[in-house]
C-alpha cells in the first residue's frame, strides 16, 4: 500500500507533467489526439495550417499503413492542396477527409 505523502508527491507530478505538456502546446499530444483521415471536412477546413499538416501527415501514414517513418514533405504538400480543395467543396461537410472526392462535390453523399 502506498503512503499518503507519496500519493500526494505521485499525483503532483503527474499534474505537473500534465500542465506543462498543455502550456507547453505540446506537439506530440497534438499528434496523437489528431484523426487523421477519419477527420470531417467540417473540422479540417476550420484548422490552421500547422494543424492541417499533422492531420494530412497521420493521413498519408494511414494510408500508407507505416506509422514508423514520416513522408516526404512532397506528398504531404500535394495531398494537403487535394484535400483544401475537395473539403471545401464537398457537399456533405461531415464527410471525413478519407472519402473526399470528386464526386462529393456533385452528389449529396453519406459521410
Amino acid at each position: 500500500m502506498i503512503s499518503r505523502p507519496a500519493r500526494t508527491l505521485t499525483g503532483a507530478v503527474l499534474a505537473a507533467t500534465l500542465t506543462a505538456a498543455v502550456l507547453s502546446g505540446c506537439s506530440d499530444v497534438r499528434k496523437l489526439m489528431n484523426q487523421g483521415g477519419d477527420t470531417p471536412c467540417s473540422d479540417y477546413v476550420k484548422q490552421d495550417l500547422d494543424t492541417k499538416r499533422v492531420t494530412i501527415t497521420k493521413f498519408v501514414k494511414q494510408k500508407q499503413d507505416d506509422d514508423a517513418h514520416e513522408p516526404a514533405g512532397t506528398i504531404v504538400d500535394a495531398t494537403m492542396a487535394a484535400v483544401d480543395f475537395l473539403c471545401s467543396n464537398q457537399r456533405n461537410s461531415a464527410t471525413t477527409i478519407k472519402n473526399a472526392d470528386l464526386g462529393g462535390i456533385v452528389f449529396d453523399r453519406p459521410s
